[in-house]
């Protein structure tokens, strides 16, 4: 663990805590499905506040997107990796078999869970340290200039360029209850011959991930 309190710029006191957020769902009932909970909030609020002292002279519509870029699952996975994390998480055993370890989702749910049990050991002010130093290279890539498209929107544009079937999304299968739930969306190309799905803590994150996926595997 010192390795990881090294990469995170943090030392926890109560390392029962830390381990927490790195015990996926598969183990028990003690798990880091509320604290991650909690750290999407909180890396939301905290993303939110810095693009707005940034980039004073842009829009609500576009710090909209830019936040999502920042805070979304292919970002959180890049974080996980920058840290080393994919050993550290504690799974169970049917996850351990399918690989869980390399999976872009369970990372991404650990690094806010670990966000989430900075908050609570320590406030807002050494989350907020945290959170500006691991994601820094991430936001200060961010152009004012630049117009991001959120991935669905990418993908229907260029299958629509090419006269291609827009994607059909659908949601396959739902887990856990309230705010703990999971949501596994499959989406279909069909000229294309594609599906992928992709499971999240709300739909619109789910489809927004398949998208991500099929836009690398567009045969155009």
């Amino acid at each position: 663990m010192d390795k990881l309190h090294k990469k995170i710029n943090y030392q926890f006191k109560d390392l029962n805590l830390l381990k927490q957020a790195l015990t996926h769902r598969s183990v028990g009932k003690i798990n880091n499905e509320r604290l991650e909970f909690l750290g999407d909030s909180i890396l939301g609020a905290v993303v939110a506040r810095e693009l707005y002292i940034r980039f004073p002279n842009i829009g609500e519509g576009r710090l909209s997107r830019f936040k999502s870029y920042i805070v979304r699952g292919h970002t959180l996975g890049l974080v996980a990796v920058d840290i080393g994390l994919a050993d550290l998480l504690i799974l169970g055993e049917g996850e351990l078999k399918s690989g869980g370890h390399n999976r872009k989702s369970i990372q991404a749910d650990a690094i806010e869970a670990i966000l989430g049990a900075i908050f609570l050991e320590s406030g807002l002010d050494a989350v907020n340290g945290v959170i500006l130093t691991l994601f820094k290279k991430y936001i200060d890539e961010l152009n004012p200039t630049d117009i991001l498209k959120d991935f669905k929107t990418q993908l229907q544009e260029k299958l629509q360029k090419f006269n291609q079937t827009l994607p059909q999304y659908q949601l396959i299968k739902t887990t856990g209850k309230d705010h703990n739930a999971s949501f596994t969306v499959r989406c279909l190309l069909t000229d294309q011959k594609l599906q992928v799905e992709q499971e999240a803590k709300n739909i619109k994150r789910a489809e927004q991930m398949c998208a991500e996926v099929l836009l690398g595997r567009l045969k155009l």
